[in-house]
């Protein structure tokens, strides 16, 4: 063999890559009475540790939605205390979260929970910003579609859950009037007049319809209403909101379902009662309770028996409608969480997600010790900081 090609073996370079820190995700139990729902579900645990995520849980967290911890530990989750379940680098909890509870989030964490601004206490905004905690309100996240995938799916279970406990209120034989929504031959159904046109709206409207109710919409926006209407089909009647027609549906109605409109409905204590005794109404809107303010109101994720189901027949306002079906909303909540992870962990860190993703942008109320939400920082006397400000120079 020619000299000139012999073969000699060289040394061949291993890829290498470093290993990234698994970040943890904190569960910690949810202690406010008003808020049922939880943020993800065994299959969604599984998914993420599945992921490479450490998921935390603390103790008993999943017993509102009815799994054990022997499910959650079965999914891959690791049963802790409390403050070590806060401790973690991302913690979802739905509710407010207490100052003692936010000082033992680590500093620098982010917090996924519901907007909730006017239910946020100034100390515990200020906690928040002194321990530079990253806090993203889920219902505010965007996609690139513009769509609200939180909000829309927890005012899709809304509507549906209203007219299912519309549903059993109204056939209770000794509190309720025993009667269906409808769907016999012969016997006039009973009327529901849903006000606005949104995804809750629709929700309400279809479930309505398939119960064999007669259904009535109102809405400011025509242009809405008319998209409303056309995806419904002819089983529901649309109108403006004329203050007679309105007032005449409202009069005539079994159930009444408000879920938010432009200027925002108040119906006066006169208008009130002319409404039927044993009229279900319920508000769904993010000002719960204020459109039928003359009506006492029956909180769901709190509710007994007894204050679900009046003695005698009244005009009661029920909210919270989504808490009343805790499980149902925790599996749509789960599913979208597992899909905004991946988009962050797509991004390679946090502070690339918010340069990429600008619905997370907007979504965010909290950042390196600044308040980014102007609603947030008008609320509670705070500094506002515009965000992308953070974004574009870092």
């Amino acid at each position: 063999m020619n000299p000139q090609f012999t073969a000699i073996p060289l040394e061949q370079q291993a890829t290498t890559a470093r290993a990234r820190k698994a970040l943890s995700i904190g569960l910690p139990r949810c202690n406010d009475p008003a808020e049922k729902r939880f943020p993800l579900t065994p299959e969604g645990v599984a998914m993420l540790t599945e992921q490479g995520y450490t998921v935390k849980l603390e103790q008993g967290a999943g017993t509102p939605i009815h799994y054990t911890d022997p499910h959650y530990s079965r999914a891959g989750a690791l049963i802790v205390s409390r403050p070590e379940a806060l401790k973690c680098d991302m913690v979802l909890h739905l509710a407010p979260m207490s100052t003692t509870d936010i000082a033992h989030i680590r500093r620098g964490a982010i917090l996924f929970t519901l907007a909730n601004i006017s239910r946020l206490t100034k100390d515990s905004v200020r906690q928040l910003l002194l321990r530079n905690i990253t806090t993203v309100a889920i219902d505010l996240i965007k996609d690139t579609s513009g769509n609200t995938p939180f909000a829309d799916i927890l005012a899709e279970i809304d509507g549906r859950a209203a007219i299912s406990r519309a549903a059993s209120l109204l056939a209770d034989a000794d509190h309720g009037k025993g009667i269906l929504l409808g769907g016999i031959a012969g016997i006039v159904p009973c009327e529901v007049t849903v006000i606005g046109s949104g995804i809750a709206a629709c929700a309400t409207a279809r479930s309505a319809i398939g119960a064999g109710a007669v259904v009535r919409m109102f809405d400011h926006n025509v242009y809405s209403l008319r998209s409303a209407t056309r995806e419904l089909g002819p089983g529901v009647i649309g109108s403006a909101m004329h203050p007679r027609s309105l007032a005449t549906a409202l009069s005539t109605a079994d159930v009444v379902v408000y879920t938010g409109t432009t200027p925002p409905l108040s119906v006066n204590a006169d208008t009130a009662d002319t409404m039927k005794r044993g009229v279900i109404v319920f508000d769904l809107s993010d000002n719960s309770g204020n459109a039928f303010a003359s009506l006492p109101v029956v909180n769901l994720a709190t509710a007994t028996t007894v204050d679900m189901s009046p003695t005698e027949p009244t005009r009661v306002c029920y909210i919270n409608a989504g808490s009343s079906v805790p499980r149902t909303a925790a599996m749509a909540i789960s599913n979208t969480f597992i899909t905004l992870i991946s988009q962050i962990s797509a991004c390679e860190g946090f502070a690339n997600a918010l340069k990429i993703l600008h619905g997370l942008r907007n979504a965010t109320l909290t950042y390196t010790g600044k308040t980014v939400n102007r609603q947030l920082a008008e609320t509670h006397g705070e500094r506002y900081v515009d965000i992308n400000i953070f974004t574009t120079l870092s």
